[in-house]
């Protein structure tokens, strides 16, 4: 039985998404302690910025005609696809950039779509949790002046849950960038309640997750 967790933030230090997912998979830990945690760093690691249009291109192409860069790009859409396929549960972390999706997240999700396992319709994560670790610089609630500027939490439910039919529970901290930055001092408090309340949060998916996945062992 596996976790399967996935990070998509530049920052490796002081990554706001990244410590909250680590909260997720200690809480998985904690329960299921013999539990396998996989990982794929998308930041660390990215797919290649013209893998998607390369393996459109070899998926109308007759086998026998595909050029090695068309293989390899399906080979990588088919090793994207079986590694998210056989977790048992799923985290993933989703830093807000521009107001929308790390690109990083973008083209992994574009990538597993081509296969046939993640195709809209056939809904993979079909029983299974699914966390998406959300992290906000600024603050985004209905009332502030940036309500409605997230661009990326509705879409990655939609994906995640809608298309591919996980069980998505969102985790969410805001205000991120409030000690870094001046402007936002009087917020540091607001932050930190938030930061709080998504690790808690965290920690109890992560268990609840684990509890879960042994009730159907």
């Amino acid at each position: 039985m596996s976790l399967f967790r996935v990070d998509s933030s530049i920052r490796t230090e002081g990554s706001v998404s990244r410590a909250v997912a680590d909260s997720i998979e200690a809480g998985w830990r904690q329960t299921h302690p013999g539990g396998a945690v996989e990982r794929r760093d998308l930041a660390a690691d990215p797919i290649p910025a013209t893998a998607w249009t390369t393996a459109i291109g070899a998926g109308q192409t007759p086998a026998d005609q595909r050029t090695p860069e068309q293989a390899e790009a399906l080979a990588l859409v088919a090793a994207a696809a079986d590694e998210l396929a056989a977790a048992d549960a799923v985290v993933i972390g989703a830093p807000l950039y521009n107001f929308g999706v790390p690109q990083f997240l973008k083209a992994w999700i574009d990538l597993l779509i081509l296969d046939e396992r993640f195709a809209p319709g056939a809904a993979p994560l079909a029983g299974k949790q699914v966390a998406l670790v959300v992290a906000r610089g600024g603050g985004y609630a209905e009332g502030t002046p940036r309500h409605g500027w997230d661009h990326a939490t509705g879409w990655l439910r939609r994906i995640l849950g809608d298309v591919w039919g996980g069980d998505v529970t969102v985790v969410e901290a805001e205000l991120t960038m409030a000690a870094a930055n001046p402007s936002m001092a009087d917020l540091i408090p607001l932050a930190e309640q938030s930061k709080t309340a998504a690790h808690e949060l965290a920690a109890t998916t992560g268990r609840t997750f684990a509890e879960r996945v042994l009730a159907t062992v």
